[in-house]
């Protein structure tokens, strides 16, 4: 019965493979080596994708020894308003953690496109998980610094359970204010050296650490990294500033001439975040980016002048925020997610845009089939990393499907984002008269996660410790 379930789903895992690629993902499902010694692994990155990873590697095998380390002085709980969807959903149910994710989200309930005078224009509810309609907000939207302390608890959380459980447990630790400037690659495993000097050797280093990581700069070289990166020629700058009175519920976008956008989104918080994106001033804001702070500002508030709704609002918050964040907007695409002994996660390896709204899916799909595949085939670190290679493969392509043409998002001119108001408008209309739920057979289809109860995601005394986080 366990051989013919096993069968089953490897072949049926297998068809969302590509063709060149079945052979070998079924050959390496069917391998499964014996326990060994525990592997010492090392996490770049204390933000979603690293602890995630760091609780599912830990609960599948508890002697493993993490390490994550992270360059802020702290646990990096700011950043912007996330969404939480599709096989994101499923895994942290799995990991026991989604009533406390539950618990952090946000009351955002719908999205308003707005007039020139700033009025409301069109009104998008809510998406409901698991389901796809045209809206910004999703049923389970959190804050980005939310989302990562409660994974960065969950995980002491469960390390301490383990060690109440079992006596021989590895360890998880943080070490914060530290990376690596350098990583040499052995049969042996890799030699780290840290900025604070300090030298050690890994059987795995797990990259973690965002869109302009390091660790893939050091392990696949400057001028691969660079080709990673393919940009959308969309500009993004993200702030915070006092709420005014009125301000709450829906999430409200205008869109002016010069190939402007802006968000802005206030939920049930004492802050209004600002989202500004642009396809023009491309040169000057690309320049901008290797200048200080400051520079950045002031070439955010000089595109964004005279934009009309909020706009001196805009600027001034554009000057004083303490939050303020700017950056080109593009993806990552490898043709490998690993190279010798060193994996990438999240988006250091495959980042969608914000405008996927999968980033968080992404990190959490990662993270999951990389415990998953090493904890499957114990200490053969290199079998593993070539299995989860080509088992992520459809859901990476999956999260970077764009399903619009961004620059149809963007005109240049007043007549152009007239007509973009008018079909937003429209598609208001349609949605609020012919949308209905969806039964479970009409559900959009999405790749299905591979299943691993190596992870022992079913134990139920672990999961229990975690839910009150």
């Amino acid at each position: 019965m366990k051989r013919a379930l096993h069968n089953h789903l490897t072949t049926r895992f297998a068809a969302a493979i590509r063709p060149n690629q079945q052979q070998h993902y079924i050959a390496l499902r069917s391998f499964h080596a014996p326990p060994a010694m525990p592997l010492n692994i090392l996490i770049v990155g204390a933000g979603i994708a690293g602890p995630a990873f760091a609780i599912l590697m830990q609960r599948a095998v508890p002697q493993t020894k993490i390490t994550v380390v992270e360059r802020h002085p702290s646990l990096r709980v700011a950043g912007q308003q996330i969404d939480l969807k599709f096989q994101g959903i499923e895994i942290v149910q799995r990991m026991g953690l989604m009533e406390t994710i539950k618990s952090h989200c946000v009351e955002e309930t719908g999205v308003e496109t707005l007039d020139a005078q700033g009025k409301p224009m069109a009104l998008f509810g809510v998406n409901p998980a698991g389901q796809q309609r045209p809206a910004l907000t999703s049923e389970h939207e959190i804050m980005r610094g939310d989302l990562v302390r409660v994974l960065y608890e969950a995980s002491l959380e469960q390390r301490r359970a383990l060690k109440e459980q079992q006596d021989e447990v590895g360890d998880v630790v943080y070490e914060f204010g530290k990376t690596i400037p350098e990583l040499v690659e052995s049969d042996e495993g890799v030699d780290v050296t840290f900025t604070d000097e300090s030298r050690e050797r890994y059987d795995l280093v797990v990259g973690a650490d965002g869109q302009w990581s390091r660790t893939r700069r050091l392990a696949f070289g400057q001028e691969a990294s660079d080709a990673a990166f393919h940009s959308l020629g969309i500009h993004g700058a993200y702030f915070s500033v006092p709420r005014i009175e009125g301000e709450a519920g829906n999430a409200k976008v205008f869109s002016a001439s010069k190939r402007r956008m802006l968000f802005s989104r206030t939920s049930n918080r004492p802050v209004t975040q600002f989202l500004l994106y642009t396809m023009s001033d491309a040169d000057k804001l690309k320049n901008s980016y290797r200048q200080s702070i400051e520079d950045q500002r002031e070439a955010f508030a000089e595109a964004f002048r005279g934009i009309g709704w909020q706009d001196q609002r805009i600027v001034n918050g554009l000057q004083t925020a303490e939050d303020f964040y700017a950056h080109e907007l593009g993806q990552i695409k490898l043709k490998q997610l690993c190279t010798g002994r060193v994996a990438l996660l999240g988006d250091a390896g495959y980042c969608p845009t914000p405008f996927t709204g999968l980033g968080v899916t992404g990190c959490l799909t990662g993270a999951y089939v990389l415990a998953g595949e090493l904890a499957r085939h114990g200490n053969d670190v290199n079998s593993a990393l070539k299995a989860f290679d080509i088992a992520v493969r459809p859901g990476v392509e999956e999260i970077q499907t764009l399903n619009i043409k961004l620059g149809l998002m963007f005109p240049s001119s007043r007549l152009g984002v007239w007509m973009l108001r008018i079909a937003a408008w429209a598609m208001s209309k349609l949605d609020q008269l012919t949308w209905r739920p969806r039964s479970e057979e009409q559900q959009v289809e999405k790749w299905e996660l591979p299943e691993y109860r190596e992870l022992k995601l079913q134990d139920e005394s672990i999961l229990n410790s975690q839910c009150s986080v």
